[in-house]
């Protein structure tokens, strides 16, 4: 297990440092919408030099394709910075993953979601403390006992996430925002509707 604190990995990832092939269409997709993202300031880096936010899609019943682990801090990614998540034990705190990058550090979180509910196949994690304060306990919030990136976590947003599409407020992690949905059009129309209202 890595460092613990914000935007560390703290699961026990099992990488296999390998390119994997990744569809360009399903690369253009989450690129275009990372590139949206990254330019509201939803995804980015702090100035201890932290990145945090990331995407991911489903990529077959218990696979997904999710944004790399630090890579908050580049402005547009490459095939290279997406990781595949093979398998995952929440209960056992594990992940497996594929790629030339190590997956998120909040894979869990996305992991959880794809789990209690088939019909969703694209989720969103950003940081935004205005939207997070406005929608903290009005919209479906975690125990802020549980902390990014355990177990925990992970639980409460499986707990919150039966409905096929929504937003979970994290109440444990300060300025963080799940979105989830069918499509990542619709995850990604969530945040924004929140965002414009500020």
């Amino acid at each position: 297990m890595t460092r613990l604190g914000e935007g560390y990995i703290k699961f026990n990832l099992n990488w296999e440092e390998k390119a994997f092939e990744l569809d360009g269409d399903v690369f253009l997709l989450l690129n275009s919408y990372r590139n949206k993202l990254y330019q509201l300031g939803l995804i980015g880096v702090y100035d201890n030099g932290i990145g945090f936010g990331n995407l991911s899609v489903r990529h077959n019943q218990k696979e997904f394709i999710i944004s790399g682990s630090a890579t908050g801090n580049i402005p547009e990614l490459e095939q290279k910075h997406y990781a595949l998540v093979k398998d995952f034990d929440i209960q056992n705190n594990k992940v497996w993953c594929q790629g030339s990058t190590k997956a998120s550090s909040e894979s869990m979180s996305h992991a959880a979601i794809y789990e209690s509910n088939n019909n969703v196949n694209a989720v969103i994690h950003i940081h935004h403390n205005k939207v997070w304060e406005k929608l903290l306990h009005v919209l479906p919030t975690t125990d802020k006992k549980a902390e990014f990136g355990t177990p925990e976590m992970a639980f409460e947003i499986a707990r919150l996430s039966k409905t096929d599409s929504g937003i979970i407020i994290m109440g444990g992690h300060p300025e963080g925002i799940i979105s989830y949905g069918k499509n990542m059009e619709d995850a990604y129309q969530l945040l924004l509707k929140q965002y414009n209202e500020l």
